[in-house]
This record gives structure tokens, sequence and C-alpha cells, in this order.
């Protein structure tokens, strides 16, 4: 029972961790690994976005991430916290609440082109 209250607790506190794993963690897998042949990884290739013009707008833009059931605010913290947790990257320009609402507007459609071109790109 204390645990479903914790879980409960942090949930409603909005922990990024929290969010990733109720949103992001049944397709991307706890240790970012993604499911081979039909979800990237994130572990090892999100920081790459980082590093290349578009990238970033990418993240926010992937369907999974533009149509979430996040608010912008939540959503601008699990994307920090994957950036960081699965990208290895701690000196970057970290999403808001204000840019998240933008870039989900127009979530992708040719995510798989999108992506294939920007880490192509990427160092």
């Amino acid at each position: 029972m204390l645990a479903i209250v914790l879980c409960a607790t942090l949930a409603a506190a909005g922990e990024p961790a929290v969010d990733y794993a109720l949103n992001c963690q049944g397709c991307h897998r706890a240790d970012g690994a993604g499911t081979p042949g039909r979800v990237p990884a994130l572990a090892g290739s999100v920081g790459r976005f980082m590093h290349v013009d578009g990238g970033r707008d990418y993240l926010g833009q992937v369907p999974g991430a533009a149509l979430s059931a996040l608010d912008d605010a939540s959503l601008a913290g699990v994307l920090n916290w994957i950036v960081e947790r699965f990208g290895g990257e701690t000196d970057f320009t970290r999403y808001t609440a204000d840019e998240v609402g933008r870039l989900r507007k127009t979530p992708l459609v040719d995510v798989e082109g999108v992506r294939t071109r920007l880490l192509a790109r990427a160092p």
C-alpha cells in the first residue's frame, strides 16, 4: 500500500523519471534501448540530436512526444531528463514549456526519414 501511495505522490509531483516510466518506457524501455525494428533507442543517439540543426525540434515533434497526454511543462521535464539520462548531455539549453508547446503543434509525419537525415549530419 505504501508503494502505491509513493508512486501516486511522485506521479502527481510531475517527476520526469516517473513521467518517463508511465508514458515512454513501454516502448523505449527502462534503459532507453528501444524496441529493435519498431522503436528507436534513445540511449546512444538522443544526445546527438542536440548537436545538429533541427535535432532539438525533432525531439519535441516526434509523435510520441508531441501527442502525449503530458502537459507542456511535464513534457519539457521529460525531454530534459531523457537528454541527460540517455544522451549524456549536461551542458545544453533546457527545454521550456513554451518551446514544447510550440514544437508539439507540428508533429512529424516522416519520423524515420527525418531521423535518418538528422543522424547522418550529427557528430
